[in-house]
């Protein structure tokens, strides 16, 4: 027991003094970062109050609220938007086994544009016939694309590490869909130099997907100064969109061009996915 209370309390330090230093600037520092978000670190020390004794407890204890006060200033958002008005944008991880249909559930309504990553191509035939009037397309690397206007496809593109980017325009608006591969090994800093450099249009451009890079990289600096993170700006709860409801990494994202006006953003949390879906209202 006290070689295991050892390991976790450098374990903790190790998490705590890369979380807000280096962060996943190198491979080894990433792995580390990714696998010990601020949740995990408080409920790692509040594991060490129950098996220590009163003297390390204290401590402990300070620690934990420390790290919870951080959690919530870095990730909780209140920022008040307008109704729910405007044009509606969905973007979900679909876990596989979800398609339109099921996206449209968990929206409670159907959206101007939805987007899906690790969708289902089930039954599109049929959504097609019982959506005549809509327009759908599912990719080779399986984006699933829905669009109540036309949808100009552009050009799909892999990167080195299987990350997949494909951009489409749709009622005057640039998209760009990204899937970045989750291998844990697979650096981040490679995956968003890929996105980066294969974003060709700036204005009325929106940018989303599931990028298995958490909010706090130090690999989003440049779209940072770029767009603007649409949750950040009009969303409200935790940022974080997996696993499963419990919000320890914030791997979605929307990105949207600075010449552009959000109303309101919305997390949806479903036990459909392990991730969360996103809803974005643009203003028309």
């Amino acid at each position: 027991m006290k070689k295991l209370i050892f390991i976790l309390k450098i374990a903790i330090i190790i998490g705590i003094f890369i979380h807000f230093t280096i962060k996943d600037t190198i491979l080894l520092s990433a792995l580390i970062f990714y696998a010990l978000p601020l949740p995990v670190l408080v409920l790692s020390t509040l594991f060490i109050v129950l098996i220590t004794k009163k003297s390390t407890q204290k401590i402990a204890i300070i620690i934990a609220l420390v790290l919870s006060v951080m959690w919530i200033k870095e990730s909780y958002v209140s920022n008040a938007g307008v109704e729910k008005e405007g044009f509606e944008i969905v973007f979900w991880n679909a876990f596989h086994d979800r398609n339109f249909l099921d996206a449209f559930e968990v929206n409670g309504n159907i959206p101007d544009v939805l987007i899906l990553v690790e969708g289902s191509s089930k039954d599109l035939i049929s959504i097609k016939e019982k959506y005549p009037n809509y327009y759908f397309h599912i990719s080779e690397e399986e984006i699933g694309i829905f669009s109540k206007t036309p949808i100009d496809l552009g050009e799909e593109i892999i990167g080195e590490d299987n990350s997949t980017l494909l951009d489409f325009k749709t009622n005057g608006f640039n998209f760009y869909a990204i899937d970045i591969s989750a291998g844990v090994f697979k650096p981040r800093q490679r995956s968003m130099g890929f996105v980066s450099s294969n974003i060709l249009k700036r204005d009325k451009t929106i940018i989303l997907g599931d990028f298995n890079t958490p909010f706090e990289s130090v690999h989003f600096s440049n779209f940072k100064n770029t767009y603007m993170h649409a949750f950040s700006e009009k969303g409200k709860g935790f940022r974080e969109t997996w696993f499963w409801n419990i919000p320890l990494l914030s791997l979605d994202h929307i990105w949207v061009s600075k010449d552009l006006e959000i109303n309101q953003v919305n997390k949806i949390n479903t036990f459909k996915s392990d991730h969360a879906m996103l809803r974005m209202f643009l203003k028309n």
